[in-house]
């Protein structure tokens, strides 16, 4: 493992790596503890704001052009904005339920999903894990795994009855 490859990224790159891998965590911590108590609230708060800033810096990650300086891949930036305005506007309007699934389904989308095939071979998070393993089976692997625990644990956080 090496820092290098992200120490070398553009600071467009840095902030999104350094946000998504705080939002990662806290979003973990938030979605297995007590709901509706004033930590939870206030860490929620930072949360969005840090689903603000990876969808922001997104943009400005352009090694891959498509569609002008734009990829597919920055779907994920509009849908992290939708997805995001929708689960404040749920929960200030006292639908408790439609925002944690909001919240869930953003959480394992654009941090979970997304954030797993930046593990492919080829990929700067790969580099930064793998180093320059000779084997991409490894990447593959890790992906797959990260993609179906991350399935898993969505699909009984939300089939879990609602906890206040």
């Amino acid at each position: 493992m090496s820092l290098t490859p992200l120490l070398t990224a553009s600071p467009a790159i840095q902030i999104h790596a350094f946000s998504a891998t705080l939002a990662l965590v806290l979003g973990a911590f938030l979605l297995f503890r007590p709901k509706g108590t004033p930590v939870h609230k206030r860490l929620g708060r930072l949360w969005a704001v840090l689903m603000l800033i990876v969808a922001t810096s997104a943009l400005f990650i352009n090694e891959i052009r498509l569609i002008g300086p734009f990829s597919p891949i920055h779907l994920f930036s509009l849908a992290t904005y939708l997805t995001l305005a929708q689960g404040i506007w749920h929960i200030r309007h006292g639908n408790v339920v439609a925002h944690r699934k909001a919240m869930t389904t953003l959480y394992f989308g654009a941090l979970i999903l997304a954030g797993a095939f930046t593990l492919l071979p080829g990929r700067r998070m790969h580099a930064l894990i793998f180093g320059s393993a000779e084997n991409p089976f490894y990447g593959f692997v890790l992906v797959g795994i990260v993609v179906v625990t991350g399935l898993v644990v969505w699909r009984r956080l939300d089939q879990r009855p609602h906890r206040a």
